[in-house]
Parts: C-alpha cells; structure tokens; sequence
C-alpha cells in the first residue's frame, strides 16, 4: 500500500511516500517568506505546491497513478474531533472557505491531497487537523459576549509526540497529563489531560509567542494605533505568514537569524531570546491549566535543532516537570499509521459533517 503523506507549513512544503510503514523518501523543500508573500493568500499557493508535489515524484521516478492513498494534514473547516477523516468534496470546500476562521497552511494538505485524489481516482484522508477541538469550557470564554476562543494547534505532532513519550514511560497517553510545545515557523504550547487537548494558545490566530513568521500576543489598544496606519489585512498576513522574524528582520529563516545572534548581533539576540522567554510564559500558562500536576513538558519541531531553546526552557520551567525533547517533528509517520489503522480495520474514520463539533453554550 503505497501512501503519499502531504504536509504543508508556514516555511516548507513536507512530502513522505511510504509502502505500508516503510518510508521510501522524504523531502521537505524550506519556503522563504518572500517566496510564499508573493501570493496574495493561502489558497493562492495550491499550484506553487502542487507543482513542488508532482516535480518531486517526477524526479524520483514516481507515477502518481501509482499512489493507492493520499493523506493530508488539514485544518481551517469546521471544528473536527480528534482521528481520521475522509477527504471529500465538503470538507474540501469548507476548507477552501476557512470556514473555521483560520487560513493556516496546513489547509493546503487537504486541498492538495483531494485533488490529487480526484484526478487518480484514488482514497483521501487528513488526520488530527489543526482544528481539532477538546477545549474545556473554562478556555473558550473570553470578555466579550458571544466570542470564543477557537481550537488551533499542531494537533497532529503534539498528539503523535505526547502517544510516544507516554509508551517511553510504559503508559497510555489516555492517563498522562502533558504539556506539549511545537516549536517552528509556527509555535503552540497545549495541556494535554488524560487524552485531551484541553487548552492551548491559538498560534495562528494571534495568540501565545511570536516565531518566524507570527505576530503572537500584542497588547489590543497597542494593535488599534498600529491599525491606524496599517490595514487589517497586514495584521491577517501578520498572524500567520508576515509577523514575528519576517517582521523584524524581512526572513522567516531561523538558521540565519540563530547565526546573526550567535555572531553578536544584538536585536538578533534579543529577538531570539523574546521568543524563547515567551514560550516559557505559555509552558506556565498551561502548568496552572494542569494544577500543577505535570506528567512532562515535551518540545518538539523544526527549531528543537537549536539548543539554546531547550536549555532555556529547562532553566525556567524545569521546576514544573522534566523536559524531553522530541527534533523535528512526528507528523509523516503519525498521518501514515493512521490511515493504515483505518484501512485494516482497527479503526473508523470520520466522515465531515460540516458542523463544529462544538455550537456554543445553551444561552447563546
């Protein structure tokens, strides 16, 4: 069973064929923010991928006729629960919409692999989307009636990490309590509890530490001024594709930007090292979330190459629970196995309703 994994990201388009859950190659082609700004929006970029898609398979020797499964990461339709979905012309299109109310590129894993799909005539799935919502009440209220926090997060490496370090300790993720930290071009920081991902910063919503190429949290009177001068489109782009190291420094490149702090630059530094401390803020946030009662606090992603962030965390928030690093991330293998669980049999998959799965409180 040949399964092209699809996984698309703020700076890289991750692509992965595997023959049942062997992996046959695995390329992961970095995208400079330039690069990816100079289309309008997100649904914009689908043939800038998909042409990065079938080029690879071309210069593997790959006939995408070949392929039997096409799985994409997903998000931006409606809230889903956690688990595999099926990719069809519904969530296609509501995907398309970011009906969800995000435009994150992960999106583009579903677009990309239902139109592969379609023209193969060929299965689709996504699994664990970003969208998935296991948000307890108490983190959906905000100060304004009738708007609520909504679940974004890189569910499926933070799901597929938390499952491999509970196995490490010889437990099911089902009877640990987790705070888990992707940490790349975007950065979420989850309480994972007996299974659920119950809080967490919306990362590409404007919410938690700025990255590479994210704003983060920023004072509310402090982004109406700068909207005074500037539309509330630069603040869309600017939560998820031109904010954070693109603003600063015109790259989404943290190798570039980790090197000029290393050579002594002093803003490199001191923006480097913001975007730890502000990570660390959000492994206490979510320890309070948790009552204190951590199992581990997990780091993984792309910038998990970088030491310093490790040996950061551990000096501020090592006092809560140990820290363990997971580099790069589990996704591929984790979207992969899914979908093999599906197709033997062991499990079901979704199929989109087209409804959030959750619709508000009973006095709305």
């Amino acid at each position: 069973m040949k399964i092209l994994v699809i996984n698309p990201g703020s700076t890289s388009t991750k692509v992965s064929l595997f023959e049942d859950r062997t992996l046959l190659f695995e390329e992961s082609p970095f995208h400079d923010a330039p690069e990816l700004l100079a289309f309008p929006t997100v649904n914009d970029q689908i043939p800038f991928r998909e042409k990065v898609i079938l080029d690879m398979l071309e210069r593997r020797g790959v006939d995408p006729s070949s392929i039997d499964v096409f799985v994409g990461r997903g998000g931006s339709a409606y809230p889903q629960p956690a688990g595999v979905t099926v990719v069809d012309e519904r969530l296609y299109r509501d995907t398309e919409a970011a009906v969800g109310g995000s435009e994150h590129p992960a999106k583009l894993g579903v677009m990309l692999a239902y139109r592969l799909g379609t023209r193969y005539g060929k299965p689709m799935y996504t699994a664990d989307p970003t969208n998935v919502d296991e948000y307890c009440d108490l983190a959906r209220i905000t100060g304004i009636s009738g708007v609520y926090r909504n679940a974004q997060s890189h569910v499926l490496n933070q799901k597929a990490v938390a499952r491999a370090h509970a196995a490490s300790l010889g437990r099911r993720y089902e009877d640990c309590r987790f705070i888990v930290c992707h940490i790349d071009g975007g950065v979420t920081v989850s309480a994972h509890d007996h299974g659920r991902m119950v809080d967490g910063n919306v990362g590409a919503g404007g919410d938690g530490s700025f990255t590479p190429t994210r704003l983060g949290s920023v004072p509310v009177l402090v982004l109406l001024d700068y909207l005074e001068t500037h539309s509330a489109q630069d603040v869309r782009r600017m939560c998820s594709r031109s904010g954070g190291f693109v603003s600063h420094f015109g790259t989404s490149d943290s190798d570039r930007i980790h090197a000029m702090a290393e050579q002594g630059d002093r803003k490199a530094r001191l923006v480097w090292d913001a975007m730890i401390y502000n990570v660390c803020k959000q492994i206490g946030a979510m320890s309070a979330v948790l009552s204190g009662q951590v199992d581990g606090i997990l780091l993984t992603g792309g910038l998990m190459r970088f030491d310093d962030i490790a040996e950061t965390v551990r000096e501020r928030c090592g006092w809560i629970a140990p820290v363990t690093v997971y580099p790069g991330e589990l996704e591929q293998e984790a979207l992969a196995d899914a979908v093999l669980r599906v197709l033997s049999g062991e499990e079901t998959a979704h199929v989109y309703t087209g409804r959030p799965v959750w619709t508000g409180f009973d006095w709305d």
